[in-house]
């Protein structure tokens, strides 16, 4: 059994959500309702962020431990919270914002990881104030990384890592976490190839291994990592992404100066807590981090051109400039697809005499919907898109609606769709929910009023449909 020597030993760790294995859904969740939070003081909006918790599928009937749990959990570990502790006031931070307007979990998580270290004011002061006594200062995916890096190398070929070689080879080890002369990802990486070699064992209990375990979890989710069974190995295919994170290790400098403070105390500490959730909403406008959306529909961007050429608009001068379209922004991109299902829909109804009917609005009209479309039987159809991207299969039941778009969905009644996209590596759902007000007034939905209305429907009160890429 391998066994760090007592005097190197020291357990690193970070808040567990309890939501962890249903982390997509929640962030994105809350996200959508922290978004729609005006800055207030910070007991009101904690009671605004709890009822938004409660509304969270199961949590109706959690007692309020739980829930102040959660929101911790929510506001400390991910940073969607901001706190100004000199005026008393809490607000949505920027991340929180991004990710709802955008809906793109993969790059989210692309943040959250580039900014992520040990420590960071997602823990206590007092267990920051023993980091930084242990002289700890680690950046915990960069160095993995660059040890399966050099694994690469010295094995020269497909190199990975599990979870309990990152906790007791990297994680749990001062050798390797402290900021003075920590040991190098090779010497990291020879020392789990021979430990393999000699059938050497870990100590795989659950919570030993869960905090590593969750970082390498959220890599995969960030799209760094792929995972085959308990084995993960670096995604090669987001090279840009990886080199960033190494040759951009972004320390919070703020923390740098208390490593040599004499006396150092809890007070120190507490002051730098706004700063550091500034710190992780900083400089959120990285072109690189951006999802690259060709890869969650299984083709090349060469190929997607050639399927789509005729049905986004608004990729089409780029198009023909041969100019290849890599992060284009989440709305326009699902909108841009269901276009194109809208015109297959009709062409595969033999009603290609109606295809001209099938537009985009352009947003700058506001009329409370994004495609005007039609039935086969030519009566009108008005489409509103919400779309989601992620890196594995979520069930993301919600959208939000604007008031115009609940007014304008009031007006049309069943003439008035919801396409609710959901994109991911693994799959495209696709629901559609007609006449959402009348959903709600049938009780066939819950609605909460939170400017416009946040809606959440089920699989019985939609219509799940292919989604269908247009092939002129």
């Amino acid at each position: 059994m391998y066994h760090i020597p007592n005097k190197y030993y020291y357990r690193l760790h970070q808040i567990r959500p309890r939501f962890k294995n249903d982390v997509e859904n929640v962030l994105i969740y809350m996200a959508t309702c922290l978004s729609n939070l005006s800055e207030m003081p910070i007991d009101k909006f904690a009671k605004a962020m709890n009822n938004a918790i409660k509304l969270f599928p199961g949590n109706a009937n959690k007692k309020d431990k739980t829930i102040n749990n959660w929101r911790t959990e929510i506001s400390a570990l991910f940073g969607l919270i901001e706190t100004n502790s000199i005026n008393q006031k809490s607000k949505p931070s920027n991340l929180a914002f991004r990710l709802s307007e955008n809906q793109d979990l993969v790059e989210f998580f692309k943040y959250f990881l580039f900014y992520f270290q040990y420590p960071g004011g997602y823990l206590k002061p007092h267990e920051i104030l023993d980091y930084i006594n242990q002289g700890i200062l680690f950046k915990p995916v960069s160095y993995l990384i660059k040890v399966l890096q050099e694994g690469e190398k010295i094995t020269e070929g497909r190199f990975y890592i599990d979870k309990a070689e990152a906790t007791h080879c990297i994680f749990n080890d001062l050798r390797v976490t402290r900021q003075n002369n920590p040991r190098k990802p090779k010497n990291t990486a020879y020392l789990v190839i021979h430990n393999r070699k000699n059938n050497i064992n870990y100590n795989w209990t659950g919570d030993v291994i869960r905090y590593a375990g969750d970082i390498l979890d959220y890599m995969v989710i960030a799209d760094l990592l792929v995972c085959h069974g308990n084995k993960f190995y670096l995604n090669n295919k987001n090279q840009e992404v990886i080199v960033s994170f190494i040759e951009n290790e972004v320390i919070f400098l703020d923390y740098i100066p208390l490593y040599k403070k004499l006396n150092l105390n809890i007070s120190d500490i507490k002051s730098l807590n706004d700063a550091w959730f500034y710190f992780v909403n900083s400089k959120l406008d990285q072109e690189i981090f951006k999802t690259d959306l060709y890869k969650y529909l299984g083709v090349d961007s060469t190929t997607y051109q050639d399927l789509v050429l005729d049905s986004i608009n608004e990729f089409e001068s780029k198009l023909e400039q041969g100019v290849q379209i890599k992060t284009k922004e989440i709305g326009d991109f699902g909108e841009g697809l269901v276009l194109g299902h809208e015109k297959m829909r009709i062409k595969l109804g033999k009603r290609e005499d109606l295809l001209h009917l099938i537009q985009k609005i352009p947003t700058q009209f506001a009329v409370g919907y994004d495609i005007q479309s039609v039935e086969l039987d030519e009566r009108k159809r008005y489409i509103e898109v919400k779309t989601t991207i992620s890196n594995k299969k979520i069930n993301f039941f919600s959208f939000h609606l604007t008031p115009n778009e609940w007014n304008t969905a009031e007006s049309l009644k069943d003439r008035y769709y919801v396409y609710r996209l959901a994109i991911s590596k693994i799959n495209r759902e696709l629901h559609l929910i007609q006449d959402p007000v009348g959903l709600y007034k049938s009780n066939k939905i819950t609605m909460s009023p939170k400017d416009g209305a946040d809606i959440t429907f089920t699989e019985e009160s939609s219509q799940k449909e292919q989604l269908l890429l247009w092939i002129d």
